[in-house]
Parts: structure tokens; sequence; C-alpha cells
């Protein structure tokens, strides 16, 4: 897939990552191992791999990763014991709880264990926190966190910018919201967050300089929507049904590209878009945590 349009995710994680191997290797100098854990809770088939591709990507920069794999039926007073011991091993930098866990485990509280410095994921209430009072010393989350960097690193002004966030969920639309409207550079937007009770969602659409479709809709975003030269960005994973594709099933996003695609000024694929920043941002805030933790 090759449009003049595209802003290429797995480029820019690619410069990110070149970065975090440099804070890799400073800290190694140092005498110093950045680790990761990650906990898994089940044997949900996507968790499988989502936490696979993280531990592959972290070897390759050097970033020593752990994968603890607990039953299904596993409590909630376990798992909170787990990221105890976690928390207190100064070896461990950064500790990441796979989603989703098992129904009988409260999520809110499981993120809420996780100390704050190793909360890598950002969902600690005291980081959520720190993003809303634009406290920089937090973790942001990582996917609208990597949302945030595609947009600075492929030119895009975010300064005074119409931008509207498709979702109010916590781990994107709202964290991805707040980033934006931050009295800061590279931000000081206008956001509107549309959601499931939002009236005239396209009319708010078209007026957007900035699209960021993070529902969970599939190809909701159509070409009427968009104003023509708009920047539109693809959260979206769903799962529909292909009889023609490997398994019956296929990914798309939230938006439809191939309708989108010739209006859009700049526009994220999907895969390739918003996927590979989010592994690049986590790396990235665990490489952080190790730097926080030793000074």
């Amino acid at each position: 897939m090759s449009f003049p349009n595209l802003i290429d995710g797995r480029a820019i994680a690619e410069q990110i990552h070149a970065e975090t191997a440099l804070r890799v290797e400073a800290l190694k100098a140092r005498g110093i191992q950045p680790s990761l854990l990650f906990v898994r809770v089940g044997e949900d088939p996507a968790s499988k791999v989502y936490v696979g591709m993280k531990e592959k990507t972290s070897a390759r920069l050097g970033i020593v990763s752990d994968t603890r794999v607990l039953p299904e039926a596993t409590t909630q007073a376990e798992l909170l014991q787990l990221l105890e011991q976690a928390n207190a091993d100064g070896r461990i930098h950064g500790i990441l709880v796979q989603a989703p866990l098992p129904k009988h485990i409260d999520e809110r509280v499981v993120y809420s264990t996780v100390a704050p410095g190793k909360d890598v994921d950002g969902f600690h209430p005291i980081n959520v926190g720190k993003l809303m009072l634009g406290d920089s010393s937090g973790f942001l989350p990582c996917t609208p966190a990597g949302v945030h960097e595609l947009l600075i690193r492929s030119g895009v002004k975010i300064d005074g910018a119409e931008v509207v966030v498709l979702g109010r969920g916590n781990i994107v639309g709202k964290p991805m919201a707040s980033i934006l409207i931050q009295k800061s550079r590279n931000a000081n937007a206008t956001v509107t967050v549309c959601h499931s009770a939002s009236r005239h969602v396209k009319e708010h659409c078209l007026r957007a300089d900035i699209i960021v479709a993070a529902l969970g809709s599939p190809k909701f975003v159509t070409a009427g929507m968009v104003k023509p030269g708009a920047v539109v960005v693809d959260v979206g994973v769903n799962r529909v049904s292909d009889p023609s594709a490997k398994g019956g099933s296929r990914l798309v996003g939230d938006v439809d590209f191939d309708a989108v695609q010739p209006i859009a000024g700049r526009i994220t694929p999907n895969p390739g878009g918003v996927g590979p920043m989010t592994i690049a941002m986590l790396l990235q805030n665990t490489v952080r945590a190790a730097e926080m933790a030793t000074r």
C-alpha cells in the first residue's frame, strides 16, 4: 500500500526505536539493564499475539522482558500479590498487565496496584491525574501518546487545530483529548469528543482539521464525513466476517480507508499506522522508567 498522503506508522516507530536503543545503551554503560514484566491472565489468542510482538521488539532494543502467564481461574488477590512483588523488585522497571482480564478481576483495582513509577501503560490514577494537570513527570498511555507522536513527526499542525476524537474510552479517547488540549508545545488544539450519545457526528467531523477515530466501529468514518485536506488517524481494530479470508474473518479499522484516502490530506493505514506506535511508546516509557528509578 503506497499513497503520497500516508502517515507511515512503521517508519516513525523505527525512528523512536532507534532513539530508545541509544538510551538503553547509555543505561547499560552505567551497569543498568532496563527490564519489563508482562503479566497475562488466561489464554486469549489476541493477547498472546500482542505480548509476543512486544517481547520480540523489547529483545531487539536490548530491553530484558519476562512474561508471567497465569491461569484463567487466577483470583484477583493472587494477581495483586504478584504485582506487589513486582513493585518491590528493583530489577523490574516496567510492568504491563495485558488486557483483557477475566471478568471476575476488576481492571481498575489491578491498574491502581501497579506502582505509578512502573506503570508504563499510563493507567494508574496518579498518571492519569498528572496527564489532566499537564504534569509531564507521569507516563502517558501508549496508544494516544503514539498518535501524538505520529502527528508531530509527520509535520501536522496541532496548535489551534479543530480536532474531533471519536470515542470516549479510558485507553484512547479521553487521554487523547487530554493530550491535545494541553497548554503546551504541539498541543493547544480545540477538541470535540464524540461518543455513542453524540448528535450530529457527521457535522462535527466535517469541521475537523484532524479526526482521531477510536470508537471500535468498522469503517464508521466515511468519505462524506471528512473535509478535503483533513488529517485522519484510524485507531480502530475490528474483526469482521470475510468468507474469502483465512479463518473466515479479517481486521478492519474505524475508517473506510479506500473511500477516505483520496479526500484526506494525511491518513494512517490500518494496519501499519497506529499499532507499531503503541509498542514504540511502551518501550520508550520502560526506558524512561529505568532512567527515573536510577537517578
